[in-house]
């Protein structure tokens, strides 16, 4: 994470919207969730925003319409190449959460391409798994456009206060200091998703 902070801190504004679109839309739309931090991408973003990097509205559009469009191309890859997309190497070698996700898609239905957003495995697989599972494209897109907003907007929030946070951390305790907290926070969100990650898998289980 620090290092694509510093990676997109040194680029100019139009190419941090470019980048970080480019890396949500190819999370969903490509598979590239197994390697790209899109939902990472967005907070850097929202704190780049807060030091005037970027308009934190705009980026917040460009991200939730990122999101959307790439759940679209996942789901229409997904609907014309059906089951033989899950027997391709890179999804065999995660049978068991390919498994659960389809497992999640049976039972939830609809409902899972709002809760997959939220996890990051589901959120690269559930929109291709909605395609070929032959959800009607306008049920999709009603889940998956209320999740985009959520998800879009609420990360980069999060990185906005975030880059909040630093600063007043900086003017009141050094930079030292701050960036000792700044590397707290980031263990403890880590912690906390990896705890609902697994609440969640129980769940299902």
């Amino acid at each position: 994470m620090h290092a694509l902070g510093d990676w997109l801190a040194d680029l100019s504004g139009p190419v941090v919207y470019v980048v970080v679109t480019a890396m949500v839309f190819a999370e969903d739309a490509l598979f590239f969730g197994f390697v790209l931090p899109g939902e990472t991408a967005v907070i850097i973003g929202g704190a780049l925003a807060r030091q005037g990097s970027v308009d934190l509205v705009w980026l917040m559009v460009a991200v939730v319409l990122a999101a959307i469009a790439g759940d679209s191309v996942g789901y229409e890859i997904g609907r014309r190449l059906g089951p033989p997309l899950l027997d391709r190497r890179p999804l065999r070698r995660r049978a068991e959460r390919v498994d659960k996700a389809r497992d999640l898609i049976r039972r939830r239905g609809p409902a899972a391409v709002f809760v997959g957003r939220f996890v990051g495995f589901f959120r690269s697989l559930v929109p291709a798994m909605a395609g070929a599972s032959k959800m009607p494209y306008r049920r999709f897109l009603l889940y998956n456009a209320l999740a985009g907003l959520i998800w879009g907007v609420g990360n980069a929030l999060l990185g906005y206060a975030a880059g909040a946070a630093y600063e007043r951390a900086v003017s009141l305790v050094g930079r030292t200091v701050a960036l000792a907290t700044a590397g707290l926070v980031i263990v403890c969100l880590v912690v906390w998703r990896i705890r609902l990650y697994r609440r969640h898998h129980r769940e299902h289980s």
